[in-house]
């Protein structure tokens, strides 16, 4: 398996691929879910039934929905990449929403109303008081929807993109098993170090003195 990775000389492409699919994801699903959990999170209005409506759409199986949309959005043309980042952000939404509520809702309320009495306009309370709190859950949502989508997107390979799933698809048509072993590996392996990666950058926007 080892010997395979050292010496196959498309892993840093591939490996290239999948952070780039998984980072476009990732993004579209910040662009959606960010705006919309500070807005849930500062009015506190329907923030439950918003996050169990979205938290639904984890049950939806990825690949079945991931074939759907590549058949019902190519209209004949060659464009597997647009199933396949909506497919992934769908995926990312719900953790990112959770994170950016629970951050926000997490900040006592005589914090908020003091901010309020001294004159601060409900987006300057937002940008000033509730995001830099809620950074650290904010940014928890974001490491947790990032590790999922880097483990998923290995599927976008079924429709004919690269990436790391390439060594498993190709590895199962042929049968080669240590193949799809050493492609299991290295998504592993990605995945853990961007992890490591988010761990420090939460630890890094907590507030000072902040217990």
């Amino acid at each position: 398996m080892f010997t395979f990775i050292a010496n196959e000389p498309t892993v840093l492409p591939r490996l290239a691929e999948h952070l780039g699919y998984s980072a476009l994801a990732v993004l579209a699903a910040v662009v959606l879910a960010l705006p919309l959990g500070l807005y849930l999170g500062h009015t506190r209005r329907f923030a439950s039934l918003v996050l169990a409506a979205t938290g639904a759409l984890r049950a939806v199986p990825s690949l079945g929905l991931l074939t759907w949309l590549t058949l019902q959005l190519s209209f004949g043309l060659s464009l597997p990449l647009i199933p396949g980042i909506i497919v992934l952000a769908i995926l990312a939404v719900p953790p990112i929403l959770a994170g950016t509520v629970s951050g926000l809702v997490a900040i006592p309320t005589s914090v908020v109303d003091s901010a309020r009495a001294s004159g601060f306009s409900e987006s300057h309370i937002v940008r000033a008081v509730e995001l830099p709190l809620g950074a650290p859950s904010i940014v928890g949502g974001i490491r947790s929807a990032t590790v999922q989508v880097i483990a998923t997107t290995t599927i976008v390979a079924y429709i004919g993109l690269s990436g790391l799933g390439r060594y498993l698809i190709d590895g199962l048509a042929i049968r080669d098993y240590p193949q799809m072993l050493a492609g299991a590996v290295l998504v592993a392996a990605l995945a853990i170090t961007v992890d490591l990666i988010f761990a420090l950058i939460q630890r890094l926007v907590r507030p000072k003195g902040l217990n």
